[in-house]
């Protein structure tokens, strides 16, 4: 069966399903224990024969509506937390792993221009850091203490404000995704480019390895809940244009829900990352052994719950 004739034949029922869930006071358990097993012999027709399609999204989002209005007592609302956290999540990250394939790419090219536009132009990097901030570090250096800048507000006012700041950056990345993938491309490539010119700043100056050590202790949680968030602007910009065969306001709510939960999913990682920055990468003195360690295990949890687990989920729920 063609996927137009699939939704064309099965639109009106679903349509009758999204007002019963609407109409809450007006939903029985049988009513809606019925209309979860028609659902999920849809997804089922729909995912083993157009996997990649809108359609399979929206009637996965769908079910999952309509087990949460089945399971939602107190006792379940605990199960439905730690479900988002085991099962709804990854889904939606097996989902959206080319956005996130493709978010990388950006960020990674971003990157590699700022590094080669800093080695061809000494002056890049001002354009890019500002005066103030390379001044700064070329007088840390002076003083032997390059990775003082960690060390200059107090603690807890710097773990708040670079919390802040990296929940900003990412909200706008996911949020931009509404102007198509064009605006949060920018927020990826503008923050590429400075990671790119920030790099090779040290590196000119002999001292790769050792701001490597320092920066991505908090850096490798930071710079992918960044690119992460801009998966989710990807996920929303590519929904607003290309709807495939649902109404383009589905199709973006679609987008919209998905990003959110996204969002929401590297909120931890956000505190995490703000943690390891107020109170640990201050401590340059640390033993290089600690340092990567914390650095390593930052990038082998990221790897393994935002690209492995999210594949693993899949398999094991369609087995």
């Amino acid at each position: 069966m063609k996927e137009i004739v699939f939704l064309n034949r099965n639109k009106n029922k679903w349509e009758k399903f999204e007002q019963l869930i609407s109409n809450q006071s007006e939903s029985s358990p049988d009513a809606l224990a019925n209309l979860y097993i028609q659902l999920t012999d849809d997804l089922s027709y729909s995912r083993t024969f157009y996997p990649e399609s809108s359609t399979t999204a929206y009637l996965n989002q769908l079910s999952m509506r309509v087990h949460q209005q089945i399971y939602k007592n107190k006792k379940v609302k605990k199960g439905v937390f730690r479900n988002f956290w085991t099962t709804d999540l990854p889904l939606i990250l097996y989902d959206v792993r080319k956005q996130l394939l493709y978010a990388f790419l950006i960020f990674f090219v971003s990157v590699l221009i700022g590094i080669l536009s800093s080695r061809g132009d000494q002056t890049f990097v001002r354009t890019i850091l500002g005066d103030d901030y390379v001044n700064m570090t070329l007088d840390n250096i002076k003083k032997n203490d390059p990775m003082a800048v960690y060390k200059q507000q107090g603690q807890s006012m710097m773990f708040l404000g670079i919390t802040i700041n990296n929940v900003k950056v990412s909200i706008l990345a996911f949020v931009l995704g509404i102007f198509t993938a064009f605006g949060t491309g920018y927020v990826l490539f503008s923050n590429g480019i400075m990671l790119g010119s920030f790099t090779y700043f040290f590196v000119r100056h002999d001292l790769f390895w050792e701001s490597t050590r320092v920066i991505w202790i908090h850096g490798a949680l930071e710079i992918s809940v960044i690119v992460i968030a801009g998966a989710a602007g990807l996920v929303l910009g590519n929904s607003l244009i290309f709807t495939g065969t649902l109404p383009r306001k589905t199709s973006v709510q679609i987008g919209v829900r998905k990003g959110v939960k996204i969002i929401a999913g590297i909120f931890p990682i956000f505190i995490v990352a703000g943690f390891l920055e107020g109170f640990v990468t201050r401590h340059t003195e640390m033993p290089i052994v600690l340092s990567w360690t914390i650095i390593l295990s930052s990038l082998a949890f990221i790897i393994w719950y935002f690209v492995i687990n999210p594949v693993k989920v899949y398999q094991n729920k369609n087995k």
